[in-house]
This record gives C-alpha cells, sequence and structure tokens, in this order.
C-alpha cells in the first residue's frame, strides 16, 4: 500500500525503517469518487495530497463559467494549492477527481511534525517545490508565448498516456484552447 509513496521520498531522501514507520503513522489516507471536489477555491487547502491511483486537477473557474485547468495530477504526482498551504489564506484554485481516486495525505501539522522530527523532510519539500516553480513557470512561458501545437506535445511528454484517460474538454483547457480546435489539432498531427 505504501510502496508509491515510500519509492517517490527515496528519490530525494533516504529514510531509516524506523523513521519511515514514523511516516507511516502521520499519513492519512482517503479514496475519493471521480468528480469530487478536495479543496473549494476560497477554502484553505491544508492537505498535501499524494496520489497512488486515479487523477486529480487544479483548475480555476473564471466570472463566465470557463475552467482554466493549471495541472493534472496522476499517480506519482503530488498536489497541493502551494499558496493557500503554506499562507493558511484563501485558496485561488479548487482540486477535484478526474476519476475514483486513492490518495495519501499530510495535513499542515504532520508536515510541521515531519519537519521537526525527520529533518530531511525539508529537503524532500524543498525539491518539491523548486520543481514546482519550475514547471510553473515553463507552463506559464508556453501559455504566453507557444503555438497550441507545441503546448500540446508538452502536455503529452509531461502526462504520457493521461489523454487516453480524460475528457478531450479537460486537456482543451489545460493548454487553453477549445475541444473542437483541440479535435482538429489531433487531426492534424
Amino acid at each position: 500500500m505504501y510502496e508509491l509513496i515510500l519509492s517517490n521520498f527515496a528519490k530525494h531522501i533516504s529514510l531509516t525503517p524506523a523513521e519511515t514507520e514514523y511516516v507511516k503513522t502521520l499519513l492519512e489516507h482517503r479514496v475519493v469518487k471521480k468528480n469530487t471536489v478536495i479543496l473549494k477555491s476560497g477554502d484553505i487547502c491544508r492537505n498535501f495530497y499524494f496520489v497512488t491511483k486515479g487523477c486529480l486537477r487544479m483548475l480555476n473557474v473564471d466570472d463566465k463559467g470557463r475552467e482554466h485547468i493549471v495541472s493534472f495530477y496522476p499517480e506519482n504526482w503530488w498536489a497541493v494549492e502551494l499558496s493557500s498551504f503554506y499562507s493558511h489564506s484563501p485558496a485561488f484554485y479548487s482540486i477535484d477527481a478526474l476519476e475514483d481516486t486513492e490518495l495519501f495525505y499530510f495535513t499542515q501539522d504532520s508536515v510541521d511534525i515531519l519537519y521537526e522530527e525527520i529533518p530531511k523532510f525539508e529537503r524532500f519539500f524543498r525539491i518539491f517545490l523548486q520543481n514546482a516553480v519550475v514547471m510553473y513557470q515553463r507552463r506559464m512561458t508556453a501559455m504566453l508565448s507557444q503555438p497550441a501545437e507545441d503546448r500540446y506535445a508538452l502536455f503529452q511528454k509531461r502526462y504520457p498516456g493521461l489523454e487516453q484517460r480524460i475528457a478531450q474538454k479537460h486537456i482543451a483547457a489545460h493548454l487553453g484552447i477549445t475541444p473542437v480546435f483541440l479535435s482538429m489539432l489531433r487531426k492534424r498531427l
């Protein structure tokens, strides 16, 4: 049950058997059905999620009801509304499940305990934050300067196999194009 998350930790830190057992006591587990909202815009993000099965997305809905999907979180990805989690302020984005999804998560208190009891987790989450900033900067630059074809290619590279699992309208909302244009783009490519 813990193999995927433990191997994710092992990418950046080495845990002793005692530390591994301690981490397991802090981890919460949750299974959510497709379309379940786990963070609503305006609420405070209190959990740092890790997807072991399924897929989440982070999005904002504008005043006209259009969805703007910032990111997808399939298996082996971490999901969190960073600004809200670290500043304890209302979330700008929502997070929901695109598929039935199985999650592990740390609460804010658990993350603080990890930093205190197993300081190497500060390194783990620092690396996570660095990678997240790089990913968002590149995504923002792509949205501002790259044609849809290039953004679609980046989507395929970043999320291999995901386009067979989720609706075309969600991919289009992530790319900043209409589903009709995405369909034309796929045919052209």
